[in-house]
């Protein structure tokens, strides 16, 4: 297998940090290098489209961080060849969440890849956004049976799961989307109570059909949502933070909250609290809740959709070219499920 490797290969790089991901991304050429001790090279097969992606070109995540970046999160991929003292031998599939995924080959510590049945677009929204989902909500959420869930963009990669999570703990699950055929989305994935924003105010449904508050709130976007979320919070109810797409691709990254300077008061009376979730906190869990996502995946328990982009005008998502495109694609809130890129798609007729 390893003969067959190409000298080279490409990844995707941000060439400077910018929010403007598509303008200071390029494609690169590299070496192909040889797995050491403890390493394996994989060929990537389908990568995860992430909304921060852009505070990963922005510098977000590391302030300190040194231009040109390897850029992308995670993977499904195939070991092709595999250094001394590994387990895995070539042609085995696996997924793994590192920075350069972006990537058509990677070379990974062999003890950050989780093994896979066979190579399969549906398992990828598990390492990424359905950990972030099953842990947070587990762990930082307190998530109990009986409990009122809602899930902020509940129709996104990390939301499914989210959705889905809290219906498999026993939860009574709200869900917020952008559109009607998102909010059938959510119904044939066990969603509740799905509320279209653009259509209803997440306020009113809250006060109205809710009095007693919300249990655990799953947070993504940030703004205006976050504030209505903390006031209907109830007696020791939980947000988590997971994320605040709203304001991605703004300069700074975020947008003021209009309560945050009445946050105090406003949770102090309720027993209240408002949490931080960072999934590369939790790397002790990312293999138990991977398979015990494909566990329940296996047994129906769980579904797994993704969108390869077929609906959008540039799509579908094939090669590295093309994920500008899926990134933009995500922010234009119309995908449902996961967003994942296909790559080597010549490279897998070739080896």
């Amino acid at each position: 297998m390893a003969s067959k490797l190409p000298a080279t290969f490409r990844k995707l790089i941000a060439t400077r940090a910018s929010s403007k991901f598509r303008e200071v991304v390029s494609i690169t050429t590299v070496p192909t290098p040889v797995p050491g001790e403890g390493e394996l090279l994989v060929k990537n097969k389908y990568v995860g489209i992430n909304a921060s992606d852009i505070n990963y070109s922005a510098g977000r995540y590391d302030p300190k961080a040194k231009f040109p970046l390897d850029c992308g999160f995670e993977a499904v991929a195939e070991v092709v060849s595999s250094g001394p003292k590994t387990p895995y031998k070539p042609g085995q599939a696996v997924m793994y969440c590192q920075y350069g995924a972006f990537s058509d080959f990677k070379l990974i510590q062999a003890k950050l890849a989780i093994p896979l049945p066979d190579v399969r677009a549906e398992y990828l929204p598990f390492i990424l956004s359905g950990n972030t989902a099953a842990i947070s909500l587990d762990k930082v959420g307190d998530m109990k049976p009986g409990e009122t869930v809602l899930v902020t963009a509940a129709a996104g990669g990390t939301g499914q799961v989210a959705v889905q999570w809290a219906k498999l703990a026993g939860c009574h699950v709200i869900g917020t989307c952008s559109s009607d055929d998102k909010v059938q989305f959510l119904k044939d994935i066990g969603c509740d109570r799905p509320v279209n924003y653009k259509k209803e105010k997440l306020r009113d449904v809250l006060k109205n059909e809710y009095p007693k508050g919300l249990d655990v709130v799953y947070e993504t976007v940030g703004g205006d949502m976050f504030d209505t979320c903390v006031e209907n919070l109830a007696i020791k109810g939980r947000l988590i933070i997971i994320g605040y797409i709203a304001n991605y691709t703004s300069e700074r990254g975020y947008a003021p909250s209009k309560t945050l300077a009445t946050l105090p008061p406003r949770l102090l009376p309720k027993s209240a609290s408002v949490r931080g979730f960072f999934l590369f906190h939790y790397a002790q869990d990312w293999a138990p809740y991977v398979m015990k996502q494909l566990q329940y995946y296996q047994q129906g328990k769980l579904k797994s959709f993704v969108d390869k982009g077929e609906n959008c005008p540039t799509g579908p998502f094939i090669g590295l070219e093309k994920v500008a495109d899926a990134v933009d694609y995500l922010y234009s809130q119309k995908s449902k499920g996961k967003i994942i890129v296909e790559l080597n798609a010549e490279l897998n007729s070739k080896l």
